[in-house]
């Protein structure tokens, strides 16, 4: 008896071998069949299309040398030497793809031609249609490429034809080779389904398997109340019903074209991350408390980042962390630097860091304002390193690392590092709170690899921003050259096709976020109409009511190219003299870091040419440039924006500048032109403005002619399609999209954590 149970269960055994091997061959027959027809149909569609590449190479390569030997061949033709002729053609075919070289007259006579020429092609020249037009076969070596190329060209007379032929046996060699690697990646793409589909016919009789397709068909996740009699899966269920609801949600948020807002921003913050502690940190703080004799002044700071995110502050009410910089900051805050704010309505804190006046120095004026700025503007302006200022630069960002998580509740908070001056930072904090989601907004450009290579300490630098969760910069184009630059000075590995980058057991993803701004704008209920607007600014500057009126605003920054835009508005008063006396340009530039040489010299520059062209033009009834180097207030300048015929951006390099985004907003009465430089983020947005070059000066003042001109409506369709862009993708959903991808990474997390939890609590009980 024993004997027939033993020979019972062997043949079940080999009866159910052979049930999955027909399983898996009912997948694999089909699948060959069908990945061979696939190979077959791709062999000549790849010959014929790598045929095309290297004939349109060779074309190519045939006009580049004829370019190259023109000159010279005309002079020895008209001249009659042949010697010269002969080791010009003797020197061109030591190329090893170039077989032969012939020049023929205008008689169809061959004149001269190297050795290899073959005779019998004489000058006839092959002519038909397709790839291989100009391919002749009938010659040794083997296939021949032959161009004509009319010597001289560009509308002078032709005096002869040069005729070269390329050897195209390289072209057979590689085609082979490309057969060879389709073939034999077909047979080993074959291999690998083939033996995925034999595991998971063999994993198909496993009782688990059944538990994943009851996932996979929604049990469980569609049905609340089914319960799978698999209890290893159980725990999973409530987890993944959770990350799928989350995901649709933000898919239908983030595409459906809804209008951003803040309580659609307080709706992602407590749905999708309820509970959850949000910290910022930026060198700039929002509101600035400043002594005036015997008062204390709040100051609102000219600045994009805080533009951009403040509104996101009152929206969460986390906690802003940043150096307290105002001379009455102290005497306003608590005794742990706190204090709410806004003013008129706390909604969130304002946690202030004290920093002394070397730190301050060596950290901000030094590595971050003469280092890292002009580094990544590439704006011509040579980036001074010191060692000093490196270290004061790296002892402040671990000061913010330990004010964050002093400031941190709980172990795994939402940390929102802001900008340049704390590329460190990230690595610190997540070494000290290794749960923390930290997201990393660089708002600056970020260069190419050669030129970051000149800081001595890229490798410290990109080492701390990969200590973000999220990393975010203004456009694809920078993610790029951050990538780049990490494969270039780090060991990491880098997924190019989802731009993440793992270092130090560490992942992180590198993604575009375009900055934007406040959507409707902050003073749309109190601002005046915009016929008001113009009255208020012309009776302040002192002008008539029939000026055309031009407006700039920037910090007083050599990157913003103030330079270059008041040398093309004295070339359009050269140009187009009538504007003399009509045309008036109000710049609005905020001192700042006026400690540094490089500024004071540049402002002093600003205000020297300014002086200078006003006084070229002191004959007019009134001088072409208003320089107001001066802060001034959001709702002032919003007024401007309002009131100016046109606003004129010409920043030599910027990470997007929210100036033109601004002036977008600001008019509802859908008039006014926007002349945007090509080298900033908002230009990859922003398309019906009007581009310019700020390096070109007439180019500039044919612009700045034009949207003088533009009739009203022109400005109507270009400002409408705008304000629709800016409307749709303003401050809010840019801050929407970080917090849900922050929250997808943390729900992932989670359910790694549960997974882990249980093959341990599986272990256990194993």
């Amino acid at each position: 008896m024993p004997f027939s149970r033993t020979t019972s269960v062997t043949t079940m055994d080999l009866k159910s071998a052979f049930r999955r091997l027909r399983l898996a061959l009912r997948f694999i027959a089909p699948l060959t069949i069908a990945l061979a027809l696939l190979a077959l149909a791709l062999v000549p569609l790849v010959d014929g299309l790598m045929l095309r590449w290297w004939v349109n190479d060779l074309d190519i390569r045939s006009r580049l040398v004829a370019a190259t030997m023109q000159e010279q061949l005309l002079d020895a033709v008209r001249a009659d030497n042949r010697a010269a002729v002969r080791q010009l053609f003797t020197r061109d075919v030591q190329d090893e793809r170039l077989y032969a070289i012939a020049y023929c007259n205008t008689e169809g006579q061959l004149v001269y031609y190297t050795q290899t020429y073959p005779l019998a092609l004489g000058c006839r020249e092959v002519r038909g249609t397709g790839p291989d037009a100009h391919v002749l076969r009938e010659f040794p070596p083997g296939p021949l490429h032959v161009a004509w190329v009319p010597i001289p060209t560009q509308g002078a007379p032709q005096v002869g034809t040069l005729v070269l032929v390329h050897d195209m046996s390289f072209v057979d060699r590689r085609s082979a080779d490309t057969r060879r690697y389709l073939i034999g990646f077909f047979i080993l793409l074959g291999i690998v389904v083939s033996l995925i589909t034999v595991l998971i016919a063999h994993l198909s009789w496993r009782g688990w398997m059944e538990g994943v397709r009851a996932l996979l068909r929604g049990e469980g996740i569609i049905q609340p109340f089914y319960r799978p009699p698999y209890p290893d899966l159980q725990p999973l269920v409530g987890e993944v019903r959770a990350l799928l609801r989350e995901v649709d949600a933000s898919r239908r948020n983030m595409e459906r074209g809804a209008i951003w807002n803040p309580e659609m921003l307080r709706s992602v913050l407590r749905n999708e991350l309820a509970g959850d502690e949000v910290l910022l940190v930026s060198n700039r703080e929002p509101y600035i408390h400043m002594h005036q004799g015997s008062e204390i002044a709040i100051r609102r700071p000219a600045s994009g980042l805080v533009t951009a995110m403040e509104p996101i502050m009152r929206a969460c009410s986390g906690t802003w962390i940043a150096h307290g910089s105002g001379t009455a900051d102290k005497a306003t805050a608590d005794a742990h630097g706190r204090i709410a704010v806004p003013p008129d309505a706390p909604s969130y804190t304002l946690r202030r860091v004290w920093l002394s006046e070397q730190e301050e120095q060596g950290y901000y004026y030094g590595f971050a304002n003469e280092g890292l700025w002009p580094l990544c503007h590439i704006a011509h302006v040579r980036p001074i390193f010191r060692t000093s200022d490196w270290e004061q630069y790296v002892a402040v960002n671990q000061r913010f690392a330990e004010t964050v998580c002093a400031e941190a509740r709980t172990d795994d908070p939402i940390v929102l590092v802001q900008d340049y001056h704390f590329a460190v930072l990230p690595r610190f904090i997540q070494q000290r709170l290794p749960k923390a989601t930290i997201i990393t907004f660089w708002h600056i450009p970020w260069p190419n690899a050669e030129s970051f290579g000149i800081c001595p300490w890229r490798t410290e630098i990109l080492e701390g921003l990969l200590g973000s969760t999220i990393l975010g910069f203004h456009t694809q184009y920078h993610c790029r050259n951050f990538i780049d630059t990490v494969d270039r000075y780090l060991e990491a590995r880098i997924g190019y096709e989802n731009f993440t980058v793992s270092h130090g057991g560490h992942r992180t993803a590198i993604e575009p976020f375009p900055i934007s701004v406040q959507w409707p704008s902050p003073f749309v209920d109190r601002q005046p109409s915009v016929p008001e607007c113009r009255r208020n600014v012309l009776a302040r500057e002192g002008l008539p009511a029939d000026i055309r009126l031009g407006i700039g605003v920037d910090r007083m920054d050599y990157t913003k190219g103030i330079i270059e835009r008041f040398h093309a508005l004295e070339r359009l008063l050269e140009l187009q003299p009538e504007y003399i006396g009509k045309f008036v340009f109000v710049q609005i530039a905020a001192p700042t870091r006026s400690s540094l040489d490089e500024y004071r010299g540049f402002e002093g520059e600003v205000h020297a040419l300014a002086t200078r062209i006003n006084a070229r033009y002191s004959g007019a009834a009134l001088p072409p440039i208003r320089l107001k180097a001066e802060h001034h207030e959001p709702e002032v300048i919003n007024e401007y924006f309002r009131a100016a015929d046109v606003c004129i951006v010409t920043s030599l390099h910027d990470g997007m500048n929210l100036v033109a985004k601004e002036f977008v907003a600001s008019r509802d009465d859908e008039q006014g032109v926007l002349v945007l430089s090509q080298f900033t983020g908002a230009a990859r947005e922003l398309h019906d403005a009007l581009p310019v070059n700020p390096y070109h000066v007439d180019q500039c003042a044919e612009v700045f002619d034009r949207a003088l001109r533009m009739p009203p409506d022109e400005q109507r369709v270009r400002m409408r399609s705008m304000r629709r862009l800016v409307q749709e993708n303003n401050v809010y959903r840019w801050a929407g999209a970080m917090l849900l991808d922050a929250s997808r990474l943390r729900q992932r997390q989670r359910i790694a954590e549960r997974i882990e939890e249980n093959r341990e609590r599986t272990v256990e009980i194993g």
